[in-house]
Parts: C-alpha cells; sequence; structure tokens
C-alpha cells in the first residue's frame, strides 16, 4: 500500500467515528424543579426514574435531567423556573403544587408535569381534571381527602390528646383547602386544635417550645416540601419533646416520628415519570387528564412509641401497611 494511501485510510477511519457522533440526535433534556432538598428525595427520583423508563427514557443513556432545587427557600423559585425555560428544556417535572405554580408563571409553551397534594383546579394549575388545557398536567395524590383520617388514627394512637397542634408553613400557598379539612374533623372527633407556624429551620425550636405553653399532646404536621425536607430535624425533636407527631410522608417516620398516613408519594412520582415520558414522545399535556394516585400508606414506628411511653393496640399495628420496629 502507498504511503498516500496509508494516509487518506487512516484520515478516514479518524473522522468516521466524529461525523458519526455528529450525527447522533441529542437527548431531551427534562426539567426537575423542586422547592425541597435532594436529601429526602433519593426514592421519590428513583420512582420518577422507574414511570420514565416504563416509556421508555432513562437518565444518562437516551435522557438528560437538569436539577433545581430551592431547598426550602420558596422566593428562589421563580428564578429557577425561569432558568429551566432559558436552557428550553423539553418538558418541566414539578415536585408540588408550589413549584408547579412557578414554572407556570414562567412558560406557556414548555409542556410542565406536576406533582401535588393540593387540589390542582383549585390552586390554578388546570381549568378541569378531565381536561386540563393549557400546557400543564400532572398527578395529584390524596392528601386532603385523607388527612381528616390521619388526625384520626393519630388520636386512635394517643386517645388522651385532645389538644392538638397543628404545624403549618405558612409560606405555602396551596396548604388553606387542608388545613380547613383538618379543622373540620377536629371539631367532629371533639379536639381542639392549635395551630403553629415554621417556615425557616429557625422556626422549629420555638415551635416545639410552643406545645408546651399551648398544652397540645400530639403534633399533626401538614403537607409541605420544607417540613419534607426537615423531616428527620422534625422527628428528633418531637421525640427528645415527648411529642407524638404525625405527618404525611412515609420518610417522615422513617427517620423516627411516631407514624405516616397518606398517598404514596413514590406512585405519584412514578405515574408523573410515566406521563412526561408520554409527553416526550409528543403526546400533548392538554389531551393527558390529570391522573389521582389512590394508593394510602399508614407506618407506625413502634420504636418511637415505646421510646415516650406510648402503648399502641393490636388492632391498629394490624392496620399498618408497615411497623418499624
Amino acid at each position: 500500500m502507498k504511503r498516500r494511501e496509508l494516509i487518506t485510510l487512516l484520515g478516514g477511519a479518524v473522522a468516521w467515528p466524529l461525523a458519526a457522533r455528529a450525527q447522533r440526535p441529542a437527548v431531551p433534556v427534562v426539567g426537575f424543579l423542586s422547592s425541597a432538598s435532594p436529601g429526602p428525595f433519593a426514592s421519590r427520583l428513583q420512582a420518577l426514574r422507574k414511570g420514565l423508563s416504563e416509556a421508555g427514557y432513562v437518565e444518562g443513556h437516551n435522557l438528560a435531567i437538569e436539577y433545581r432545587w430551592a431547598e426550602g427557600h420558596y422566593d428562589r423559585l421563580p428564578q429557577l423556573a425561569a432558568d429551566l425555560v432559558h436552557l428550553n428544556v423539553a418538558a418541566i417535572f414539578a415536585s408540588n403544587g408550589v413549584d408547579a405554580l412557578a414554572a407556570k408563571e414562567k412558560t406557556s409553551a414548555i409542556p410542565i408535569v406536576f406533582n401535588t397534594a393540593a387540589n390542582p383546579v383549585e390552586v390554578g394549575l388546570v381549568t378541569s381534571l378531565s381536561r386540563p388545557g393549557g400546557n400543564v398536567t400532572g398527578v395529584s395524590l390524596l392528601n386532603a381527602e385523607v388527612a381528616p383520617k390521619r388526625l384520626e388514627l393519630l388520636h386512635q394512637l394517643v386517645p388522651q390528646a385532645t389538644n392538638v397542634a397543628l404545624l403549618i408553613n405558612p409560606t405555602n400557598s396551596t396548604l388553606e383547602n387542608l388545613s380547613k379539612s383538618v379543622q373540620e374533623a377536629a371539631r367532629t372527633l371533639g379536639l381542639t386544635i392549635q395551630v403553629v407556624h415554621a417556615s425557616t429551620e429557625r422556626d422549629f425550636d420555638a415551635v416545639f417550645a410552643t406545645l408546651d405553653q399551648l398544652r397540645a399532646s400530639a403534633l399533626l404536621i401538614v403537607t409541605d416540601p420544607f417540613l419534607t425536607s426537615h423531616s428527620e430535624q422534625l422527628a428528633a425533636l418531637a421525640l427528645s419533646h415527648k411529642v407524638p407527631a404525625s405527618y404525611q410522608a412515609r420518610e417522615f417516620t422513617l427517620a423516627g416520628g411516631l407514624m405516616s398516613y397518606g398517598g404514596s408519594v413514590t406512585d405519584a412520582f412514578r405515574l408523573a415519570g410515566a406521563y412526561t415520558g408520554r409527553i416526550l414522545k409528543g403526546e400533548k399535556p392538554a389531551d393527558l387528564p390529570v391522573q389521582q394516585s389512590t394508593k394510602v400508606e399508614f407506618v407506625i414506628n413502634l420504636r418511637t412509641a415505646k421510646a415516650i411511653g406510648l402503648q399502641i393496640s393490636p388492632m391498629l399495628l394490624a392496620l399498618a401497611d408497615e411497623v418499624i420496629e
């Protein structure tokens, strides 16, 4: 073989992979927007990826995800949402109603898929559940509907607790109906509700000091991304103050809270991941009805009950989907 032919052949061998790489289509990019922190979200992200994989999309293979975390600072959401819009992502997944509202404010063109415990019609995300309209759809999980049952179960666990504190993040604009449903349930059960607020970590110590002053003998925590991000801290404070506490998310009970009861967040994330995949394949949000995740989880931490001197009846333990011993 002549030298010139060899050089031509080698040059082609080098150039061909570069050309092939240049011709490979770019993978779609999904924006992930959350007002929470990444720490407690591992299981939820796993569920989201599972839903995406059901639609044929695998992160790092044929899909990229741009993550934006507000870490409990809701005032950062508008800029984080604008950042994802500037990147011109193929779709935005919003991990709760607050995040979805922030994204909706920034774009009417990019598809938005939400997961929310709030009523998506009442908070202004969609015009109707069956016909969302516009660029927004997603998954609604049972929360306000089961919040009265959460209070009832807490009362059954601690029947002597007739004065219950309700912890709310006042900066979360989607919680009004949830708070109302809890207070209506309290009246039905003959319980007194004392509302306490926390929107920063600095508020937590003051909240638990206030519980003593209010003589509240149990604590119900309203579903909120910031409070979810601090499940471990809240569970530890409840344990150290020997306050029986309940929350929606399973993460709270795993971290040492007494009990959790509510819609399965991981199931909702999986469904939302599958919806996101369908949109990446060309379906329009306006044509995808809001799904309802109907799976409910009841978890009791028996180890925490023993630590605070609480006896739990075998009947309640039998009702639990999971008992942590």
